[in-house]
This record gives C-alpha cells, structure tokens and sequence, in this order.
C-alpha cells in the first residue's frame, strides 16, 4: 500500500473460493501452513497488509491478472467498487449508463438474489473476515508463545492484531448494513463447519463490543502510520453504528454517538480542510480532515476498481483537457448526476462541482451518459494542479470518514433527542461546513433550521458520492416505499419500491451451498 506498510504483499495461505465465501472447510491454495507461513515479523506484517489491501486491490498482481475471487472481471470484484455501487447507485445521487446485467437492476431497485454485483460484495466482505479471522487466530497470545519473537515484536504483533480486528468490524458493519442478518464466524469458530445465521442486532453488538475493547490497543489519534487505523477511526466506526443503530437494532443510540463524536472532536488532532474540492484530489493524504481513508496509488495499488473505476466511471472519454484538469487519459461514460442531486445545491454552494456543457439534468434515458450532468468530485491531479503519477490508475485517496461527517452526526444525534451535546454546538459545526462551502456567513442557519428534512439534504450536499447515501436514506425512511427519484421503481418520473427492498438478498449461491442460511424476507 502507499504508506501503510513498507513490506510486500504476498499471498495469504488460507484464501477462501468464490463459490461459497463462507465455507470455512476449504482448501488452501498451496501446502503452506500457518505454522510455516508466520514465522517471523515481516510475515505479520504482510498478512496484515494484505487484509489492509483487500478494501483497495483485486488479487496479487494488479490491476488483473491473478484476482483474489474467481467467476468475475477483477476490474469489477474489488472491495470499495462493489460496496459504493450498492450504496450509491439506487439511491437519489447517482446514476450510471452502463448495461452490465446487473448495473440497471440497481437503479430500478429491482434486483434478486442472482445480482452479481450483490454476490460480489458479499464475497467482498466474508473474503475480508476469513482472513482477518486467520489473522487473528495466529496472533493470539498462545499462539505467538509457540514462536520466538522479542518483546518488541510481539507487541507490534499486538497493535497489528487490534488493527485487524477493527477492519473486522468495518467488513462487518457493511455486512449488517447491506445485508440485515448474517453468516457469523469469528477466530474461534470451528474451522470444518459452515458458519449459521446471526441477528443484525447481535452482530451489531458484537462489532460494538470488540470496537471498544480494542481501542486502548490502538494509537492515539492521527499518531499512527497514515492509512492504519488508530482511535479516532474506531470512534467514527462507532458513532456511524450508534448513529443507525435504530435500524441495526431497534434502539437508538444517539448519546452514545455524541460521545464518539466529542471523542474524536476533543483530540484537537483534526481541522476542517480550508477548501471542499481540495479533499479529493491526489494528494488528499495531507489533508488534516481525513480520519481515516483507503488509500490509492497509480504506481503501487492498480486495479480497476476503487478510485480508478470512480474517476474514469464518472467522465466521457471526450472530456475537454481531461489529463490536464482531470489527471486521467480515461473517461469511460458511466457515472452521473440525477437531477435530484443537483437540486441539492444553491448557486453559491460550491460543494456542487457539475460539468453542464452538451449535458441534460435530466436522466431521460438510462444508457444515454449524457442525460445527467458529470460530477467533478474526484480528479488524480494535487491541490497544485500537478498531475498524478500515472493518467489511469489515480494517486486519489477515499476519504471514508471525516471530520465533517462527525460535524453532522453530532448535529443529527442531538437534534434526535441524543445527550451530551447541545444545539447551539450543532449550530456552530453545520455553520463550520456552510461557510466553507458558501465562502462567507450567507449560507448559516440558525436552530430552527435543523429539521430531519434538512439534515438529509446537508448530508447529501457535503457526502454525495462518498458511499453513505443509501444508508441515510434508509435512516430517514425515505429509500423504498417512501421517496422517489428519475428511475427508482423502473419509471421515468419515479416510484416507490416495496419496503423489503432496505435490505439486498441473501446470494442465491450463498444459500444453496449453505443450509443454515436464511433468505431475507421479499427474494
């Protein structure tokens, strides 16, 4: 990875196939044995590495060539790719062009359980989880007793663990949130058994559970290796579960998100970047809002995935000085605007970055690129305007949390009911965000502006395209049988979906090779 460790990335002994990504009796791909594979501190140090990798790369060559899961285009099987296209693609803010089985069932929420774009993610996340869990297991203290390590190491073996076991979480926190109720298994679980079923809200209590407990093992916040994961990404994983956990638990949780949030907001460690834009260029690591991000690198992270597919995806090929302004030689028409996101946007907020020239706001064709403005979110060029190292693959990275969105989920929990805030606090943090946005004080709110209606639409102005829409709008009630939008239900105008559609099904693969799952209810 870019800066998250030095070491080289080698292949992990227990991979799991394609086929039934949960089966836990599966063979590995050579006679390596765990014993053998972990015997010194550079092979933790690429194990953990790897499961780093498994949220930004495909396989072990890069960009294709040897891909980690098998039946698919390794452009398509990468991590984020999959898990932004269910987050983003049925959802208010995007739309995409391309005719891909699968792709227009996403915008129509009219997918079932064959959707390989479904099974895809899934297998994502349970190939994140079985080798977080090996990880885990080979990192326990009875286990490095076996080996002959010094104190120093075992202690990094240590952190390195803590930090497995939040990307653990993370992979998990998707599952429940994609999925409702899911396959179970941790470092403990009997390896020659498939794993059984697990309510949303027990997974949910255990991704909180181990959340907390690990952190006292994890630097303080922005003091580790940037790309690795320290406390404050644990509170913002945190306060992100508190933030849904009515819908993951049938609780609300919102006191305790406004802890996780005052957590991350107390260590002074962040600050809000001066301009919006600047947050998703190529050099986006040296921003002081980021908490945590996935990072990319057009040397060294190549695949077809991740901020590649997202930059190339969202712009035509005949794009004017597209390697000049964009940093990419691409442009592969397939990502777009709907009009209901650039309705979001006053004039003179300039979050909203549109590309209009020979371009209709509105999506009256599907397949048609140039029915939707472009958003110009992401480029592969710096601050500076100098030019990522290679015009394909960007030097881009995901920002997945920051500070901003702590700012607004502080400002929801509290106008939700939530204690340990206050609205005048809720006030300044929103108005933080405006100012930013507006330039000056034009755009600020007051207390009586903070309705659940505009909390959704300001999280949509400062998140759009960051894969958390979906989500929101599954919180606020407004994703399925509630809100329409160009092509939601299979119509131009739009139309409501059954309620069923909150969750994705169970893969139809995942089913037949394992009895002890259960299909959600609606596939």
């Amino acid at each position: 990875m870019k800066y998250i460790f030095k070491y080289k990335i080698v292949l992990v002994f227990c991979a799991i196939f394609y086929a039934s990504c949960t089966d836990l009796d599966v063979e590995p791909q050579n006679s390596t044995t765990a014993n053998v594979f972990l015997n010194d501190i550079d092979a933790y140090r690429s194990f953990a590495a790897k499961i780093y990798a498994g949220l930004a790369l495909t396989g072990q060559n890069g960009p294709t060539g040897n891909g980690d899961l098998k039946s698919i285009d390794e452009g398509f099987s990468e991590y984020f790719r999959q898990y932004w296209q269910l987050q983003q693609i049925p959802t208010d803010e995007t739309i995409i062009a391309w005719g891909d089985d699968g792709l227009p069932q996403l915008i129509t929420q009219s997918w079932g359980a064959q959707n390989r774009f479904i099974r895809t993610a899934f297998a994502r996340i349970y190939f994140q989880v079985s080798q977080a869990n090996e990880f885990i297991r080979e990192s326990s203290a009875d286990a490095l007793a076996t080996k002959s390590f010094t104190a120093d190491e075992v202690s990094e073996i240590n952190q390195m663990r803590g930090e497995v076991r939040f990307l653990r979480a993370l992979s998990y926190s998707h599952a429940i949130d994609l999925y409702g109720d899911v396959p179970f298994y941790t470092e403990t679980s009997t390896l020659n058994e498939l794993p059984t079923q697990s309510s949303r809200k027990d997974v949910f209590n255990f991704i909180v559970s181990e959340l907390n407990e690990v952190k006292s093992s994890l630097p303080e916040a922005k003091t580790n290796v940037y790309g690795r994961v320290d406390k404050a990404s644990v509170n913002a994983l945190l306060a992100r579960l508190y933030l849904n956990a009515e819908v993951y638990a049938g609780e609300a949780k919102y006191t305790e998100c406004i802890s996780a949030c005052n957590e991350i907001i107390n260590t002074a460690a962040y600050s809000l970047t001066e301009e919006y834009d600047n947050l998703f260029l190529a050099d986006n690591h040296t921003s002081s809002e980021i908490i945590f991000a996935i990072p990319y690198d057009g040397e060294s992270t190549q695949s077809f995935g991740g901020m590649t597919y997202l930059i190339n995806s969202s712009y035509s090929g005949s794009f004017p000085d597209k390697e000049t302004v964009l940093g990419t030689g691409g442009g592969w028409n397939g990502n777009r605007s709907t009009p209901n996101l650039v309705d979001q946007f006053p004039l003179n907020d300039n979050r909203g970055m549109f590309y209009d020239v020979d371009k209709t706001k509105e999506n009256i064709e599907i397949g048609n690129f140039d029915n939707g403005y472009t958003v110009m979110k992401y480029k592969n060029v710096t601050s500076e305007g100098e030019l990522g190292k290679n015009n394909l693959h960007p030097d881009t990275d995901f920002p997945y949390f920051r500070l901003a969105d702590v700012y607004l989920m502080y400002a929801e929990s509290v106008m939700q009911g939530g204690t340990g805030g206050d609205m005048a606090t809720a006030v300044g943090y929103i108005n933080e965000l405006r100012e930013r946005a507006y330039g000056d004080a034009s755009g600020n709110i007051t207390a009586s502006d903070i309705t659940e209606d505009f909390i959704l639409a300001e999280r949509s102005r400062e998140l759009y395209w960051e894969g958390v829409r979906r989500t929101d709008l599954i919180r606020f009630g407004q994703f399925s049988n509630q809100g329409t939008w160009s092509w939601k239900g299979g119509v131009l105008e739009g139309a409501t979906t059954d309620a069923f559609r909150d969750l994705y099904p169970i893969p139809a693969i995942e089913l037949s090779t394992n009895p002890n799952l259960t299909q959600n209810t609606g596939y």
